[in-house]
């Protein structure tokens, strides 16, 4: 028995379909025809990529079955309602929300720090997922508990969640203990214990909620201090040279930015990754340019950093400092959701001009502007920053977090669905090269008339796992726990796993399955698999240049354009208050 997620079909994606032209069929599409290409990793990636993905693949493989195993013994009610809630501080969302904040009450060289960071983090990992293109832990036997629909869609190594949290801890904790620090020490030892508190719950949480495994969140954990480690003995350095120097240092800093954009590398499957990368290299780009002319007006700050926003709490007054934050999250949101929806409508003609001047570089799975009539108008699938009309739903995912969790069991997306049937052909393989050379297993010949299935109806057990009923595991002599997880991985039991003797039926140790049968009955298995999971919804080539505006211009409202409209309608410091 399989267990595949069920998602029905909303009127958002109806009218996605009506308004766009029909999209091309992938090869993925073509497979789900046969799906009898078992070589889609070799036959996608290149020797370089596809060599390392092979012997890393075997972690995710040997992991697997211990997730299960903890997941099984810890899982209860509090800990999923309390884990889906704490990834909820690790995502794009609550960041891209909370960091202009600091900007905005003249924690400026904090801010930026935690923008390079954050910036970072999620650019490598994401080069690492796309790069390598490996799958998440395997469900079944795992469960996986999210109250995202876009994350089960990504690649799973490294952790990106594991990459922020870690960099995060080690920068603060870094900048706590360090001589110029002139925190209490009983106020130090409270931030760094929740920060500590932070970190642990991000990372175990993405175990518990089987998304990702062990060696994902240690190389994304060790990503993380890394890159932190960089800002902290560097940082101080970069930020000399971007404000001493000419307007040369922002465009460098934009050139360099695009560039990364344009090699970053492209994934053998339909994994949006690469969209938060677009997202948060915008980010930086208006952040260091907002950040270098605010320094140039006069009317920043210079201590405790250049570009810094005035701001004194005992000046302003709680009533200003709460309504400045009020009026820069309306501007930020105002900003997305108009030049979002101009962008989508302007830039398809430009971009059909350019591609018939043969200037276009295009991107695998996104649709060329000549392809197509019009983007559609709502493209809900932005999870860095949320529309005005997703903040309702958002705020309700963070109260109500049981309402709005969803459990899956079951691939997800096509690199569950390839790993799936990779792993499945792996353990008939083994199983088979075992039972020849222990002779323990033969072969017989079955008419077509024959009902040669009857046995394993009879000898199917029914085992409970984490609350789910799994059939189709065939009695085997003492099974250990982490073996009956290890079958599941497979969708099903392996072919050729030694049959215990059955002295009814005068049947020992013979497969009752021709291999012609058993991959007929794959084929089919695997168009309903292929069928069933969520297929990420047309991308389009103007989208890209779309998010860089966008979230750049987030960037420059953070750091320059939010304090300029906070003295202009009045909310900002006195020039007799400094």
């Amino acid at each position: 028995m399989r267990f595949y997620p069920r998602r029905s079909a909303t009127s958002e994606d109806s009218a996605d379909n009506e308004e766009s032209e029909p999209r091309s069929t992938t090869k993925a599409e073509k497979l789900d025809a046969g799906l009898k290409n078992l070589d889609h990793y070799k036959q996608r990636l290149p020797s370089w990529r596809y060599t390392p993905r092979t012997k890393l693949i075997s972690f995710v493989r040997m992991e697997t079955p211990y997730l299960a195993w903890m997941q099984d013994k810890v899982r209860c009610p509090a800990l999923d309602a309390y884990f889906s809630l704490t990834a909820n501080l690790g995502t794009h969302t609550f960041y891209m929300l909370a960091l202009p904040i600091l900007f905005w009450c003249g924690y400026t060289d904090l801010g930026r720090a935690m923008i390079h960071l954050l910036a970072s983090g999620v650019f490598f990992s994401g080069v690492l997922k796309d790069l390598l293109c490996l799958p998440r832990p395997l469900s079944p036997p795992l469960q996986r508990i999210s109250m995202s629909r876009s994350a089960p869609l990504e690649y799973g190594f490294p952790s990106t969640h594991a990459t922020n949290a870690v960099s995060v801890v080690v920068y603060v904790s870094f900048n706590l203990s360090s001589p110029s620090s002139t925190i209490q020490p009983g106020l130090r030892l409270l931030i760094e214990s929740m920060l500590y508190l932070y970190a642990i719950s991000i990372i175990l949480g993405r175990l518990y909620c089987g998304m990702h495994g062990f060696s994902d969140v240690v190389i994304g954990g060790l990503l993380g201090a890394v890159l932190s480690l960089i800002e902290c003995w560097h940082g101080d350095n970069y930020a000399k040279y971007l404000y001493t120097s000419s307007a040369k240092a922002p465009l460098i800093v934009i050139l360099t930015m695009l560039v990364l954009v344009r090699i970053h590398p492209e994934p053998a499957d339909d994994c949006p990754c690469f969209d938060d990368s677009v997202a948060f290299a915008g980010v930086v780009c208006g952040i260091e340019a907002g950040n270098w002319h605010f320094a140039q007006t006069g009317l920043s700050w210079d201590y405790p950093a250049p570009a810094t926003v005035p701001f004194q709490l005992e000046v302003l007054g709680w009533p200003i400092a709460i309504g400045r934050i009020l009026l820069g999250v309306i501007v930020i949101l105002m900003w997305r959701s108009i030049m979002k929806s101009a962008l989508l409508k302007g830039l398809p003609p430009v971009f059909r001009i350019i591609e018939k001047l043969g200037l276009s570089l295009p991107r695998r799975f996104f649709m060329q502007a000549s392809e197509y009539k019009k983007v559609p108008s709502h493209l809900k699938d932005d999870k860095v920053i949320p529309s005005v009309s997703d903040i309702p739903s958002f705020l309700s995912s963070i109260r109500h977090p049981n309402k709005n969790r969803a459990i899956s069991v079951g691939p997800q997306s096509e690199a569950d669905a390839y790993e799936a049937m990779a792993f499945r052909e792996k353990r008939r393989k083994e199983s088979t090269s075992s039972a020849k050379a222990s002779g323990s297993i033969k072969r017989r010949q079955t008419t077509p008339g024959e009902d040669s299935v009857e046995y394993f109806d009879r000898a199917k057990s029914i085992i409970r796992l984490n609350g789910v009923p799994v059939t189709g595991l065939l009695p085997t002599p003492n099974p250990s726990r982490l073996d009956l997880y290890e079958d599941m991985m497979a969708a099903g039991p392996a072919i050729c796993t030694p049959i215990t003797p059955d002295d009814e039926t005068g049947l020992r140790g013979e497969l009752v399955r021709t291999a012609s049968q058993d991959r007929r009955q794959d084929e089919k298995e695997n168009r309903e698999m292929f069928s069933r999971i969520e297929k990420p919804r047309v991308r389009y080539d103007v989208e890209v240049v779309t998010k860089l505006i966008v979230y750049a211009g987030i960037g420059w409202i953070a750091s320059e354009g939010g304090p300029l409209l906070f003295a202009l309608v009045g909310l900002g410091m006195r020039d007799d208050a400094g």
